[in-house]
């Protein structure tokens, strides 16, 4: 066979290869109907490889081996949208979706809806030119996203080429389907790893992540549910329905959610929203409402858009998810300043897209107040949609055999006695552990050292910790400075990589700088923004140790009990020792010159969502060199809510309070 041939032989292989594990990956990931065994795909995938590693003149974008092609990147370039990706109007009730509707019909007659679940993920546009995918980017803030092609590309449930040569965008939405988020958090607790919080935010965090092969060991999924722009037919026309659309995106080879319904009365719509609410437990995928949508496209551009969301949409948001369940023990864990923190262990139950297994009950007035005994029957739900919490206990289910839980009078840990906290005389909510030498408390205190807002040193969590402890390799935070790759390399769950990254790791937190080195000091009531105060103020770690009462109080927000835990924790030898020893080993001990804006003193900033340019922690950072402060949750005391793309229940609370909700480009004007 002459060499012309044997060209032609591999190019007509390579095509049907990749045809063949175009349908079968097809049949796997998007249709769930698997038709060949994965050895068999696998041997048809390692085939195309050996053929286009041979023949690199065939190459082709569109081939199933690039979906992991590209290589990490540096960072994400901004993108801007042809057409805007607008967010929808939330409504909480039956009632205001009736207003919607009422709104809706009074300006077009006799409308139908397309009723469809609300998958809770990450929006993002895909453009093809001529049937081939050219770009995905992120919503961002609706004008500018990120461009996030090579990650999305390693989602095999998106066409690299469609059916037909077509040039147009459509929106989806990127969703982490409950078997793999479940499957990669028990992989990450069997590594000693923290896990993910729930499917949205890992799928978010995934797509983002600038290694593709990281995003494709992810295995996101991804439904599309809009058009946005070019032409879905050869002969030019278009649609004349949303249902339309999304019939045609399917023939075409897109993921289109099947639920969707199309309903025309108010008691069908609230029915159907009724009915997915009910069906969440069974779906394979997270959702957090339903999404009714005019289906008529002549009858959007009547009803016409708002400023920032269309009047022909809403999006009907369900309550947090309230489950039932028992309550079977309560465990204690010691904190890093000795308090004893109550865990409810539970009957696993599923809550907003997790198994939920244990919930905080802070404290024993928590206990108390919201009567909870062992063996009850209680009320949980996932606060912010991910932290577990227990709203109250079911009395009327009570056998007898319940038990009232008491606070033990010795530390779990190490024996030594417990006492409650008490503040000018009236009795605290803590229960403390008097021995500052508790290994408890010193576990507590090296992961709070290393944690990410404090030294930041990537891989030193909770079991690496305990390793070192157990084997005597560090007896304190200083020790971490002087630990050996190879000394690491020999424990179990380490190895010579993982020992010369977390190694890198260390050394690359003595560039942290004072204002987190103080914080990561653990001192009691020195949270960041003290720290910061501290740190600005008297600008070197020696000249904080010795900071005097006066000058305490003098600081913003500093009162008597934080002055004197300031003073108290420098009273003590060992940790002045402590401190200079981590200078020794080379930290970051001074500090720039102290802030002189304080444009944003006495505001605070509560930031949630995606920002479109920056990261959260350059946000907060922007915020505190001007004064300002940053909190976890909305409150009537919150200035300001920053809201990013696919913000949360932050922003719904905000708009509750009436707090006023600015955006990126806001912050930066104020910060200018």
């Amino acid at each position: 066979m002459g060499e012309q041939a044997i060209r032609n032989t591999a190019f007509e292989e390579l095509r049907k290869l990749r045809e063949q594990i175009s349908y079968h990956a097809k049949k796997y990931y998007v249709d769930d109907a698997p038709e060949i065994s994965d050895y068999d795909y696998d041997m048809m995938y390692r085939r195309l490889q050996e053929l286009e590693a041979a023949h690199p003149e065939y190459a082709d974008p569109t081939s199933p081996t690039q979906r992991v092609g590209g290589t990490p990147l540096d960072r994400f370039t901004k993108v801007t949208h042809e057409v805007r990706m607008d967010s929808l109007s939330d409504v909480f009730s039956y009632e205001e979706l009736c207003g919607f509707l009422d709104g809706v019909s009074s300006v077009f007659e006799s409308a139908s809806y397309s009723v469809e679940p609300k998958i809770d993920g990450l929006s993002c546009s895909l453009r093809y030119e001529n049937g081939v995918l050219v770009q995905a980017a992120t919503r961002g803030d609706g004008v500018t996203g990120e461009d996030v092609t090579q990650n999305v590309k390693t989602i095999f449930s998106v066409p690299l080429k469609l059916s037909e040569p077509l040039t147009l965008t459509v929106r989806g939405e990127v969703y982490m389907p409950r078997a793999v988020f479940n499957s990669i958090n028990a992989k990450r607790e069997k590594e000693g790893k923290s896990l993910m919080a729930n499917p949205r935010n890992a799928a978010a965090g995934s797509l983002r992540q600038l290694d593709p092969k990281i995003a494709a060991e992810r295995r996101l999924s991804i439904f599309i549910f809009n058009f946005q722009s070019g032409s879905l037919y050869a002969d030019g026309r278009q649609p004349i329905s949303h249902t339309e659309t999304l019939d045609r995106l399917g023939e075409l080879g897109f993921p289109v959610i099947e639920e969707r319904r199309q309903l025309s009365s108010k008691e069908e719509i609230k029915k159907r929203i009724a009915e997915l609410g009910e069906m969440r437990d069974e779906l394979a995928y997270d959702i957090d409402g339903a999404v009714v949508k005019l289906d008529s496209l002549a009858g959007r551009r009547i009803v016409g858009e708002g400023t920032n969301t269309p009047k022909w949409a809403a999006a009907f948001k369900y309550p947090p998810e309230v489950k039932e369940t028992k309550l079977t023990d309560i465990t204690l864990e010691v904190g890093r300043t000795g308090v004893l923190t109550p865990t409810a262990v539970l009957e696993p139950v599923r809550l907003a897209g997790t198994t939920v297994s244990r919930a905080t009950l802070h404290n024993l007035d928590f206990i108390n107040e919201r009567n909870i005994m062992l063996g009850d029957r209680v009320l949980v739900r996932k606060a912010g949609e991910i932290i577990p919490e227990i709203l109250n206990s079911v009395p009327e289910k009570r056998d007898g055999s319940e038990r009232t839980f008491v606070m033990p009078e010795r530390c779990p840990r190490c024996g030594e006695p417990v006492v409650r906290d008490t503040v000018s005389g009236t009795e605290g909510a803590a229960y403390r552990c008097t021995n500052t030498e508790c290994p408890a408390q010193l576990e507590r205190r090296i992961e709070h050292f290393a944690s990410k807002d404090a030294m930041n040193i990537d891989g030193l969590g909770p079991q690496i910790v305990a390793l070192l402890l157990d084997n005597d390799l560090i007896s304190d935070a200083a020790d971490l400075y002087s630990l050996k790759a190879e000394s690491l390399a020999s424990l179990d769950r380490m190895g010579e990589l993982s020992a010369s990254n977390l190694i890198r790791a260390i050394g690359n937190s003595k560039s942290a700088g004072l204002e987190r080195l103080i914080y990561a000091l653990g001192i009691r009531n020195i949270g960041e923004v003290a720290a910061a105060e501290l740190a600005g103020a008297c600008g070197s770690l020696d000249s904080v140790m010795n900071v005097t009462h006066d000058e305490l109080i003098a600081l913003p927000d500093f009162g008597e009990v934080t002055a004197g835990c300031v003073l108290k924790f420098f009273a003590n030898e060992s940790n002045r020792e402590l401190c200079r020893r981590l200078a020794d080993a080379g930290l970051e001990t001074g500090t720039k010159a102290r802030r002189l804006d304080s444009r944003f003193a006495g505001l605070t900033f509560v930031l949630t969502g995606t920002l479109p340019n920056m990261k959260r922690d350059e946000a907060e950072a922007m915020i505190k060199e001007r004064g300002g402060k940053c909190a976890g949750s909305v409150s009537k005391k919150t200035s300001y809510v920053v809201a990013g793309s696919d913000a949360g229940s932050k922003l719904t609370k905000a708009r509750e309070l009436g707090v006023k909700i600015i955006d990126e480009a806001e912050l930066v004007r104020m910060c200018q």
